[in-house]
């Protein structure tokens, strides 16, 4: 590409195109533009070699920066979930019938835990689709057009959505994975409680993992309440309260004229409270035993810490470099933003 004609460069999302090891690519493009230019820098954090970015390629920058208390918003009420990883399925589909969220988004950690979340979900009778950084543009769109249509009613994916995604009406997000950094929970929650409307986050933590929540809660400054998982009976009494309560919308609304006809030849034959109660059992999702395949993920990698035990492990908050019980950006790379050989490309799952 011939990059002499470039008058202004935009670099957006700059840490995470750290955080996926595009930092060589970065430098070699902006080598390659001229020196005379607007030059926008956006970065959800600062780490340092996204300041020496700014140092090296930008004359006297203005920084512009959010205020620490706007990292999540208030009117979000965040949960957490502790399960086992084979558990985890299964307490989704029940928060799903006890929460019945109008449109809600699932991340996943990986490409496979998406597809195969959305395939699970659609064979339980839920509306889902999944989205991931392998699906064609056309594909990603038509999805999304989906989604804000409310043709599906529940978005899989992994963080390649979680940014700059803004889909008005989300009611819940579930992390069925917690994330691998706290800034992209932080990124995760936010497509919910928008335009000042509420809105829910849930995390599923795996006992191993709840150091990392630790870490999340230390970065949005906001502890996360437990949440009971509800069990098979609550969640067959939230869908039977649903159902009710769309019976009763029906009838309200009194657009049931050619329907009375038959009510009325069915009544001959039948009990009323029979018919009620039919009517009722066809509208609800039923507990649904149909075997799925989610593959097991590992869980994050153990960095010290309680194993397990209280919230968060022995995390001793951000100031002094090394977080105990925590875990760095990325685990793969050293200080200066390269990656040591034979690290592999962290980016081929995102």
């Amino acid at each position: 590409m011939k990059l002499g004609g470039v008058h202004t460069l935009v670099l957006d999302e700059a840490d995470e195109m750290l955080n996926m090891g595009f930092i060589e690519d970065i430098n070699s493009i902006l080598e390659n533009v001229p020196s005379e230019r607007q030059t926008l820098l956006f970065s959800a954090t600062m780490p340092g070699p996204i300041r020496r970015i700014a140092d090296n390629y930008m004359k006297n920058p203005q920084e512009v920066r959010i205020k620490a208390k706007e990292m999540t918003v208030e009117n979000i009420d965040q949960y957490f979930v502790k399960s086992q990883e084979r558990e985890k399925f299964d307490i989704l589909t029940r928060l799903l019938n006890v929460q019945r969220p109008e449109l809600a988004i699932i991340f996943g950690r990986t490409k496979r835990r998406v597809d195969e979340v959305a395939q699970a979900l659609n064979l339980r009778g839920y509306l889902a689709e999944g989205i991931h950084g392998d699906l064609t543009q056309a594909k990603r769109l038509s999805v999304l057009r989906q989604f804000k249509e409310n043709k599906i009613d529940i978005l899989v994916a992994t963080d390649v959505a979680a940014r700059g995604l803004d889909i008005s009406g989300v009611t819940h997000v579930y992390n069925f994975d917690i994330p691998q950094d706290p800034e992209s929970y932080v990124h995760r929650i936010g497509r919910t409680g928008r335009a000042g409307k509420s809105g829910i986050a849930v995390t599923f933590v795996t006992p191993r993992e709840m150091p990392y929540l630790r870490i999340v809660e230390e970065t949005t400054k906001k502890q996360m309440t437990p949440l009971r998982p509800p069990s098979e009976d609550e969640a067959l009494a939230g869908q039977q309260k649903l159902a009710v309560a769309h019976l009763k919308e029906l009838v309200e609304k009194n657009e049931l004229n050619d329907y009375r006809i038959l009510a009325e030849e069915m009544l001959q034959d039948n009990e009323a409270v029979d018919l009620v109660a039919a009517a009722l059992k066809s509208l609800t999702r039923e507990p649904d035993d149909t075997p799925v395949k989610i593959t097991e993920e590992k869980p994050l990698p153990y960095r010290g810490g309680n194993r397990g035990g209280g919230r968060g492990g022995n995390y001793k908050g951000r100031s002094g470099g090394n977080r105990s019980g925590g875990y760095n950006r990325d685990s793969n790379r050293r200080r200066d933003g390269r990656r040591p050989s034979g690290s592999g490309n962290r980016s081929r799952n995102r």
